[in-house]
């Protein structure tokens, strides 16, 4: 609209200089009064008309500027905005970031207590294979010894009837 109403103006200007310059050249071929008159007239008409675009032009760019300076202002805060989400986002990630790292850190504390876990249960384990041969061994020597036992129990048994025999014989 603004490059309209220029394009308006300077036609009008254009159309303005031209009527003069017509004017004066009746004028100068003696134009009769009447004519030079109806110039007159449509000069000032002309020149009101170009008055009146110069105005609106004027109010148009007013308008122009006044919704430049909003819509600068409207991006300026868009753009504020999009800085401190920015900023809010970046934070986030290096708060992550450092809460991953210190999960990771947990982790790999873990891994090794569980690779210290599982070497010390083979060695329970193996630990556990000796008793249990031990063990076999010893229940192995108490069966023979419990064995042993009987046997001399019955030994006993049969020494203890045969002095029982012995003895009232031996004191007739």
């Amino acid at each position: 609209q603004l490059l309209e109403a220029k394009a308006r103006l300077s036609q009008a200007r254009a159309q303005q200089a031209l009527q003069m310059q017509q004017a004066k050249a009746q004028m100068n071929n003696m134009v009769p009064k009447q004519h030079f008159e109806q110039l007159q007239i449509s000069l000032r008409e002309e020149q009101c008309k170009a008055q009146q675009l110069q105005e609106e032009l004027r109010w148009q760019a007013e308008q122009a500027c006044r919704q430049l300076v909003r819509t600068q202002e409207e991006h300026e805060r868009l753009l504020q905005t999009a800085v401190e989400q920015a900023e809010r986002m970046e934070h986030d990630l290096r708060s992550a970031d450092a809460a991953l790292a210190e999960r990771a850190a947990q982790l790999k504390d873990a891994q090794a207590q569980l690779s210290r876990n599982k070497l010390l249960i083979e060695d329970l384990r193996e630990e556990n294979r000796r008793f249990a041969t031990a063990l076999q061994a010893a229940e192995l020597k108490q069966k023979r010894i419990e064995e042993r036992n009987q046997l001399l129990e019955k030994q006993a048994s049969a020494l203890k009837q045969l002095i029982g025999k012995i003895m009232p014989a031996s004191l007739s």
